[in-house]
C-alpha cells in the first residue's frame, strides 16, 4: 500500500423524499471508527421506470456487499481496486437482469451507481449514470466523476453556439442517461486507476442529482460557510437548503458527505469518525443556527 499520511473521516448521510410519492434513492456508508478506509453506495433509482426504488436497492445491496468483503484485506482490495469496483457493478446490472426477468412487473427498470473508496488519502471510485461525485477543496467544488447523461453534449451544443443557454438548461432530453446499470450491456464505466489525493479539509459528496436542485454556487455557499462544522451539520444545511428552493418538481435526494482530517492538524483534529444519518422529516432547521455554531467553532 503507498505511503500516505495519517487522516480521519467525518461521515454523515442524508436522504429525502422530496416531491415525489417514492422513493427511488438508496445509499450506505461504511467508515468504521478506527479503519484506516472507507466507502459509500449510492444508486438513483431510474425515474418513471418500473421499479426504480428496487433497481436502486439491488445496485447498492450487491456493491456493498462485494466492498465490504473485499475490504477484510485492504492492501489486497487497493491493489484490484479497478477489478474489484467494476466487477461489483457488474454483479449488480446481473441481479437487475435475473429480477427483471423473473418478474415482468419490474422489466425496464433501472439504476445509476456512484461509490467513492477513501484508502487513507487516497479517493477511488467507480460511477455508471448521472449521479455527482464532488470534490470541495480550497473554496472550490468541483465533480470528480464523468456525466452519463445527454447534459454534457446539450451544454456543449450551447458553448458553441447552436442552441440558447435556455433552451440548453431546460432541454427535454437533458436528464436522458447515456449509461445506466439496467440488465443489458453498460455503455460507460467512470472507474479510473490513479487515486486523487486527499488533502486536510477536503470534502467529497456522492450524491443523486435531485442535490443539483441547487446550482453549484449554492452548494460552494453553503460549504464554505460551513468549512469548520461538522458533516452532519453540512448535511442538514444542504436540506435546508433544498427546502428553502421550493421547487415543486424536486426530485428524491440522497448524498453523503465525506470530511477528510490530517490527524496532524491540532487546530482542526477530529475525534472519533462517526456514521450520521439525517432523515428529512420536518425540512425546518434554522441555517443560522448551523452557521453560527460553525462561527463560535472556528473562534
Amino acid at each position: 500500500m503507498p505511503n500516505s499520511i495519517d487522516l480521519v473521516y467525518d461521515v454523515a448521510s442524508a436522504i429525502s423524499l422530496g416531491q415525489r410519492e417514492v422513493q427511488e434513492d438508496a445509499i450506505i456508508c461504511d467508515f468504521p471508527i478506527g479503519a484506516p478506509f472507507g466507502f459509500a453506495v449510492l444508486s438513483d433509482g431510474m425515474g418513471g421506470h418500473a421499479a426504480g426504488d428496487i433497481a436502486s436497492k439491488i445496485v447498492v445491496t450487491e456493491v456493498f456487499a462485494e466492498l465490504k468483503l473485499q475490504s477484510g484485506n485492504p492492501e489486497a482490495m487497493e491493489n484490484g481496486i479497478v477489478t474489484i469496483l467494476q466487477g461489483a457493478a457488474t454483479s449488480a446490472n446481473d441481479c437487475i437482469r435475473v429480477h427483471a426477468g423473473n418478474d415482468k412487473t419490474t422489466r425496464g427498470m433501472g439504476a445509476t451507481l456512484v461509490a467513492p473508496v477513501l484508502m487513507a488519502d487516497r479517493l477511488y471510485w467507480v460511477s455508471i449514470g448521472d449521479s455527482p461525485l464532488f470534490l470541495f477543496r480550497d473554496g472550490t467544488l468541483k465533480q470528480l466523476n464523468q456525466d452519463h447523461s445527454m447534459a454534457p453534449q446539450i451544454d456543449f451544443l450551447a458553448r458553441v453556439g447552436m442552441i440558447k443557454t435556455d433552451a440548453a438548461t431546460s432541454h427535454p432530453d437533458r436528464h436522458c442517461l447515456t449509461s445506466v446499470l439496467a440488465g443489458h450491456d453498460i455503455a460507460r464505466i467512470d472507474c479510473p486507476e490513479t487515486a486523487v489525493k486527499m488533502h486536510h479539509g477536503d470534502i467529497v459528496i456522492a450524491a443523486s442529482d435531485g442535490l443539483q436542485f441547487l446550482e453549484n454556487s449554492k452548494i460552494s455557499e453553503v460549504l464554505t460557510e460551513l468549512a469548520f462544522a461538522t458533516s452532519a451539520e453540512i448535511s442538514t444545511a444542504l436540506l435546508c437548503a433544498l427546502e428553502q428552493l421550493g421547487d415543486p418538481d424536486q426530485d428524491n435526494v440522497s448524498f453523503c458527505v465525506i470530511k477528510v482530517l490530517d490527524t496532524a492538524e491540532p487546530a482542526r483534529k477530529a475525534t472519533d469518525s462517526d456514521n450520521v444519518t439525517i432523515l428529512d422529516t420536518s425540512g425546518k432547521a434554522d441555517l443560522s443556527e448551523i452557521y453560527r455554531a460553525s462561527s463560535d467553532r472556528r473562534a
